[in-house]
């Protein structure tokens, strides 16, 4: 496959359908900080606006980072950089092509999540969030040993992201209402494994209500 796919409309899981967690961990407002993955221009084109799962979806991401800038807890995005150089880009190229450019239409993070004074913007350059970047050096800094995760899509960044932040003992919270993805049956995957395997999956409202 080569570039993104186009993506019907399709509901969000609610919390009586997410797998039971596995673990008993609770997101704390010290321990915690925010991740928005990906949420560029680019990356959301192909979603059909205005619909589930990508409009409640920036509405959930909305309300968790309003949240944690009143209990000031860090907020940290992933954005991908335009007109990569090979080099940089490597193995992404033979699975999604050249990528984004830097035309704003491509790179802008979505205007209703535009980052704030004091948030942290992280180059992107895999999959994971934790690929060279400063994102755990920058949690460990501020004492933070756990990530709430969301945005696009579920399956591949935010998954790898999730497991990336397990194996560094970073307790991961993946927020199931607040990533969108290529399907409902993607979605579910990486909800089913991310639940299973590495993290706490739950709900804007349930996460809200632990801080």
């Amino acid at each position: 496959m080569m570039g993104l796919p186009s993506i019907q409309s399709y509901p969000l899981p609610q919390a009586g359908e997410l797998p039971p967690p596995r673990v008993d961990w609770r997101a704390h407002r010290d321990r915690t900080a925010l991740l928005i993955h990906d949420m560029q221009n680019y990356f959301l084109a192909p979603f059909p606006p205005d619909v589930s799962p990508i409009a409640p979806v920036i509405a959930n991401i909305d309300t968790l980072r309003r949240q944690a800038h009143a209990l000031g807890i860090p907020v940290f995005y992933t954005a991908q950089e335009g007109d990569q150089d090979p080099r940089d880009r490597g193995l992404q190229r033979d699975f999604w092509g050249p990528g984004m450019s830097t035309r704003p239409e491509h790179q802008a993070i979505h205007p209703a999540l535009a980052p704030r004074d004091g948030d942290f913007i992280l180059h992107k350059w895999r999959y994971s969030a934790f690929q060279r970047s400063n994102l755990e050096p920058l949690m460990r800094a501020r004492g933070r040993d756990q990530l709430i995760v969301t945005g696009i899509y579920a399956h591949i960044g935010c998954l790898m992201t999730t497991a990336e932040a397990f194996q560094r003992d970073i307790e991961p919270f993946f927020i199931a209402d607040a990533v969108a993805d290529f399907s409902r049956e993607n979605h579910d995957l990486a909800v089913t494994y991310a639940a299973g395997r590495c993290a706490v999956a739950t709900t804007t409202t349930q996460l809200l209500e632990s801080l």
